[in-house]
């Protein structure tokens, strides 16, 4: 992901109003982030319990969205996050939800689907249990790219409202 200064990353929130985007707080260590191995970023709000942030890169912009996690618990015992595909104890998955840019997500369009409850898809798919004796390294660096690819559909989803990309 190419690096981006706080007034882009702010300008990126396409489903976001005025005064969602005043309220917005960047990740505690934002001016270290490592930009060469990131695929997308991804933080909870320190200040608002269930809200998130993603930011992608969609038709080689950044393209940011405010998510809102669900409330309430699941009676399973484990879950599998949509955008890294990586198991977790059923209370480490949540369903987030984004309204969708522009008009639709004026009149309460919204769209959703189940994400790690920290944000921290980017690191579990690099988290990779050791190799197998038949294991190749490819298998771990698929899974880094599947990851990345359906967190542009997610965010392009967010965003498939006349007139919201860019």
């Amino acid at each position: 992901m190419r690096p981006l200064t706080e007034e882009e990353l702010r300008s990126s929130f396409l489903n976001a109003s005025t005064d969602e985007l005043r309220l917005v707080a960047l990740p505690a260590d934002f001016v270290l982030t490592d930009w060469d191995h990131l695929d997308f970023l991804a933080w909870r709000d320190p200040r608002t319990r269930g809200r998130g942030y993603v930011v992608a890169e969609v038709d080689g912009e950044p393209a940011g969205i405010v998510l809102r996690a669900a409330e309430g618990s699941s009676r399973a015992r484990a879950a599998m996050c949509n955008l890294c595909h990586t198991m977790q104890p059923a209370d480490q998955v949540v369903m987030y939800t984004a309204r969708k840019a522009g008009d639709a997500g004026a009149q309460g369009d919204s769209v959703g689907t189940y994400i790690c409850a920290d944000l921290s898809c980017h690191e579990n798919v690099r988290l990779a249990p050791p190799l197998a004796p038949s294991e190749v390294r490819a298998s771990v660096d698929l899974k880094i790219d599947g990851t990345r690819r359906r967190t542009e559909a997610f965010v392009g989803r967010v965003l498939e409202t006349a007139g919201a990309r860019r």
